[in-house]
């Protein structure tokens, strides 16, 4: 997919994502970003009553020692009070260093693997959902939106209950806003 594609799609995604959280009466939208692009995007479309947390990939995820996310850029996401979270990503952690070191698959990427037959901007979402309401966040018991993408931009968003990691499967998926058809 080409980048205009991608900005294009990105664009839509966080409309479509915001409407239905305006549809449904939802306060909490949670959205991941590496770059800080993305979040930055949806700072520019958030309507006033609505809340949002950015979730990016922890330090030293495609480096070691460094944040993909520069810190003006988390910053100028401040300034919009958009709370950046960075932090070891719910299905990876230490059982992605045995899967490295070690070989096999263990449940957490299991689990992930399953996500990603709905694509891995779905995976995303649930992940980033469960992150931001272990870290306090977002409030318990309450539906969000989670919008996320595969690769760069946003291409998925969902209506989901989280819950925290001890409990995950008491997390509901209760909608599919939006998801590419081809990934």
């Amino acid at each position: 997919m080409k980048k205009t594609e991608q900005k294009a799609l990105t664009r839509t995604t966080l409309q479509v994502a915001l409407k239905r959280a305006d549809q449904l009466g939802i306060k909490h939208v949670v959205v991941a970003s590496t770059t800080g692009k993305t979040a930055l995007e949806l700072a520019g479309l958030l309507p006033p009553h609505l809340e949002a947390v950015c979730v990016t990939h922890h330090a030293g995820f495609s480096e070691f020692g460094r944040n993909e996310l520069p810190e003006s850029t988390e910053n100028e996401l401040a300034e919009h009070g958009i709370p950046v979270l960075r932090t070891t990503h719910l299905f990876a952690g230490v059982e992605r260093a045995i899967r490295l070191k070690f070989g096999g698959l263990g449940p957490a990427e299991t689990i992930a693997f399953t996500y990603r037959t709905l694509g891995e901007g779905i995976k995303v979402a649930v992940e980033i959902a469960v992150m931001a309401l272990d870290a306090g966040l977002i409030p318990y018991s309450k539906d969000i939106v989670a919008i996320a993408g595969t690769g760069s931009g946003a291409d998925a968003a969902i209506v989901i209950r989280p819950a925290h990691s001890r409990q995950f499967f008491e997390t509901q998926v209760k909608e599919i806003v939006c998801k590419p058809t081809d990934w």
